[in-house]
């Protein structure tokens, strides 16, 4: 894997982008101008690096969509996947039997959920339960016995409530089973049980180190609580104007819209 030259001319060596809510628009694309301004900073010496909560079979269609042959950290930081040669460098999974024990504790506090499970591998089935609902056409396997969920290695369980808001839910999660697992929110009706300690940050400072680059010499984009460990991580995090409050509240900076360029705004103004 080549690194990034020393002397690169635009002031950060490595730019980090989540994808929903952050690089693509609503409707999944990346703008001209985006992609502009990223290849303009690429040709200034930058590395982009793609660090998305989908996991890879999520996440393969838009990154081949789009050109991109780099490194990408996909399922919160469980996977650092090589676009370029299609191929799993790393990946953490979920420890089932701990899994099963904080799904226990929460519903005991809040009642039934709605589940959902993404398993793992460049190939790995996200299997849905009855009664969750899946954001956008995404594909997705059914399952109703829940034998089916525990069946092969897992890197998240998706939790849904037929009552409480995203936020209740996942305080409630934290509350109680947060000595178990990590709880993340990452977008509208995604609340996910990681790996205990597993955070983008993980998989992103892995990928890093592969490009020989620091945490200091990174700007970090994103929209949602799931981003605040990079940005924790990053030199420079930066918050779209469509970003949740708890991402804005530790930005050092809040910039357009995803559907308004935001990422190619701050591009635009650091290329020299």
């Amino acid at each position: 894997m080549s690194t990034v030259p020393a002397d690169a001319a635009f002031p950060y060596r490595l730019i980090a982008t989540d994808l929903d809510g952050t690089l693509l628009r609503s409707d999944e694309s990346v703008s001209g101008r985006t992609r502009d301004a990223l290849a303009a900073a690429t040709a200034a010496g930058a590395a982009h690096i793609v660090v998305t909560g989908r996991a890879v079979p999520w996440t393969r269609h838009i990154l081949d969509d789009l050109g991109y042959d780099g490194l990408a950290v996909c399922g919160q930081g469980a996977q650092v996947y090589d676009a370029g040669s299609h191929r799993l460098l790393t990946s953490v999974t979920l420890d089932r039997q701990l899994a099963g024990v904080a799904l226990a504790k929460i519903e005991s506090e809040v009642g039934p959920l709605y589940l959902a499970a993404s398993r793992d591998g460049l190939e790995g089935d996200v299997l849905v339960g009855p009664g969750y609902a899946v954001t956008g056409k995404l594909p997705a396997t059914p399952f109703t016995e829940a034998s089916d969920l525990w069946s092969a290695p897992l890197n998240k369980i998706y939790i849904q409530h037929p009552e409480l808001s995203d936020d209740e839910l996942a305080e409630a999660a934290r509350r109680a089973a947060g000595g178990f697992v990590t709880v993340a929110m990452a977008g509208q009706g995604i609340v996910e049980l990681l790996p205990l300690g597993l955070s983008k940050a993980t998989g992103l400072s892995l990928a890093a180190r592969r490009l020989g680059v620091k945490a200091a010499e990174t700007i970090a984009f994103g929209d949602m609580p799931n981003d605040i460990p990079m940005f924790a991580w990053a030199a420079r995090g930066v918050a779209m104007a469509n970003a949740h409050q708890e991402l804005r509240a530790v930005a050092d900076e809040v910039t357009s819209s995803n559907e308004e360029d935001g990422i190619a705004e701050v591009l635009e103004r650091l290329l020299p």
